[in-house]
């Protein structure tokens, strides 16, 4: 996926091959810097609006706030039950990290929000269980340095 940048009045937006996915973000400074997280929203057993699609790519992107070091957003909603529609979410993260999370609603919405709950609560723990790893670590680190270094007479 490839980022347009804008620099007048006119926005565009991301661009995926042949359509337009979600709105483009303004470029802070004069580098403009990709996105590193690739969102793709697919359909099974039925179409989807591309301003539906557009709106679901939104909502994922917003993902990016809690976890920064995601690499790839899959969001696929099956209406296969028309009543009921299923969305499946697949977040991959660096280090070969994968979040995963489905749901099931009467509205199509509604489970799309769920499903990116579910995966918010995950990326949430993570984040934590990675941030106190390295507080340890550096806990641990400066314990030894300290009982390491000669004392001054």
């Amino acid at each position: 996926m490839v980022l347009l940048a804008w620099l007048g009045e006119s926005r565009p937006e991301y661009w995926n091959g042949s359509r337009a996915v979600g709105p483009a973000t303004p470029i802070q400074g004069n580098l403009a810097r990709a996105p590193s997280v690739q969102v793709r929203v697919s359909t099974r057993h039925g179409h989807l609006s591309e301003a539906s699609q557009a709106k679901i790519a939104s909502k994922a992107e917003k993902l990016l706030r809690i976890f920064d070091r995601l690499s790839d957003i899959v969001v696929v909603v099956d209406l296969k039950d028309e009543q009921t529609p299923k969305v499946d979410v697949q977040v991959s993260a660096e280090h070969k990290h994968d979040f995963m999370a489905s749901e099931q609603s009467t509205e199509m919405m509604v489970a799309v929000d769920a499903a990116l709950q579910k995966i918010e609560q995950q990326l949430r723990k993570y984040k934590n269980r990675v941030v106190e790893r390295n507080r340890d670590r550096d806990r641990q680190g400066r314990q030894v340095e300290a009982e390491h270094t000669p004392e001054e007479e």
